[in-house]
């Protein structure tokens, strides 16, 4: 009896070890041991003749690229929770499945949005690099020295009440900070109670009211510049902005020119509109103390990267033995 053919999983960056060494043992699996981007000419010769295409959120699998998948390119298992870099009504039109790996880092990212909400107020950043920037030129303590904001008994008005987004409630009311939000529809009726949370139909209302904003919706055409200059305009000069979703939710020209001008107290970002570049009037914001920055590490665990990992290896092998596999991506979700 011959043994069943593997496979072949094209992987486009590189994975925790427990999870490639897993992968290998599996499937035909095809590392990125130095973990350098694939090119479009890489990834037009991996659907050609790979089965499984394991892309992350920095590969572009668009229209064009789908068109170049052979016929047995059969799916995309995707290790990153949002699908927006990847053109499912395109795969399905292909006849390819697209899967993703939700729910394991819903509470890694809602840790470093608090991170963000506590950092950007009480100027973390700017603190560590009195330490580290000029050694020695540290004073002391001083009663009016380094003074930043309290966020207990503020107002934070989350925007998207998702699993993310919830997580991040929970954590705010932890630290005595008032739970508003906006989302699509209001969440379970238990959950407001537990939260003691104000839903706001109109974002913009909402907007207007509360101290810090944290976004936690997905990059959808619906929300591209859900954050736009109008709206930067409601906030009140006092106001906060954390974002740790998707960073073309925000206009992050009009969020730059708002910080600029004091329109608004400070931003802790951790995606930004044009990755990997970030634009250097927001590096001169964050010399400034305006703004704290953070290079996309929100999910960045261990333990997330490897759950991740298990969830796509748990896609592939249920697609393979015939079955739907349990996070597939329908087109229009």
């Amino acid at each position: 009896m011959t043994a069943k053919k593997k496979p072949k999983v094209y992987i486009t960056r590189k994975l925790p070890d427990a999870v490639e060494t897993r992968m290998r043992e599996l499937f035909d699996a095809e590392l990125n041991i130095d973990d350098t981007p694939r090119s479009v000419p890489e990834l037009i010769a991996a659907v050609r003749t790979a089965d499984v295409l394991v892309p992350t959120v920095t590969d572009r699998i668009d229209a064009a690229l789908i068109e170049e998948a052979g016929p047995q390119m059969k799916l995309i298992a995707s290790f990153s929770n949002g699908t927006d870099h990847i053109d499912v009504e395109a795969a399905a039109r292909k006849g390819i499945t697209v899967t993703n790996t939700p729910n394991v880092l819903t509470e890694d990212t809602a840790d470093m949005t608090m991170a963000l909400i506590l950092a950007v107020p009480r100027r973390l950043g700017e603190g560590a690099r009195v330490l580290t920037d000029k050694p020695g030129e540290w004073a002391g303590w001083s009663p009016t020295w380094m003074l930043g904001r309290r966020i207990h008994g503020k107002r934070i008005g989350i925007v998207g009440m998702g699993r993310i987004g919830t997580a991040v409630a929970r954590r705010a009311k932890a630290f005595g900070l008032s739970i508003h939000y906006h989302n699509r529809k209001r969440v379970n009726p238990a959950v407001e109670d537990e939260l003691e949370a104000t839903y706001w139909e109109s974002l913009d209302q909402m907007l207007a009211r509360v101290d810090i904003v944290s976004i936690n919706c997905p990059s959808t055409p619906a929300t591209f510049h859900l954050i736009s200059a109008r709206r930067l305009a409601l906030l009140q000069p006092t106001a906060y902005i954390v974002n740790t979703a998707r960073g073309d939710v925000v206009d992050e020209t009009a969020l730059i020119k708002c910080l600029r001008e004091g329109k608004i107290a400070g931003a802790g970002l951790d995606v930004f509109e044009n990755e990997p570049a970030v634009n250097p009037r927001l590096v001169k914001l964050a010399n400034e103390g305006k703004v704290v920055l953070l290079p996309h590490m929100s999910s960045a665990t261990i333990e997330g990267r490897i759950d991740m990992g298990d969830k796509v290896i748990i896609n592939i092998r249920t697609f393979i033995d015939g079955h739907r596999p349990p996070n597939r991506v329908l087109p229009g979700r």
